[in-house]
């Protein structure tokens, strides 16, 4: 794949994601980089304005698998992993 092509594929799953995140080409921008470099993102905000949405769609538009887990106060690290910390 030449550098071309990486950048029409590039520009395209952000055009993708924005067409489902409307409003955010900064974040869709920053949510694309991440992946790229394999680095973490935390995504900050106040409820409804598609946090949730933005990581489905970036999973839906690379073909990768999609979880959310809802944290609460009480929330053990068995209760993610399946297992006992001893």
């Amino acid at each position: 794949m030449d550098s071309l092509e990486f950048t029409d594929r590039i520009k395209s799953l952000e055009k993708n994601i924005g067409g489902v995140v409307r409003g955010k080409p900064r974040i869709v921008k920053t949510a694309v980089i991440a992946l790229l470099s394999r680095s973490h993102m935390l995504i900050e905000d106040v409820p409804g304005v598609g946090k949730t949405t933005l990581a489905q769609a970036l999973a839906r538009s690379t073909e990768l698998s999609f979880k959310r887990i809802q944290f609460t106060s009480d929330l053990l690290p068995s209760d993610i992993l399946g297992v006992s910390v001893l």
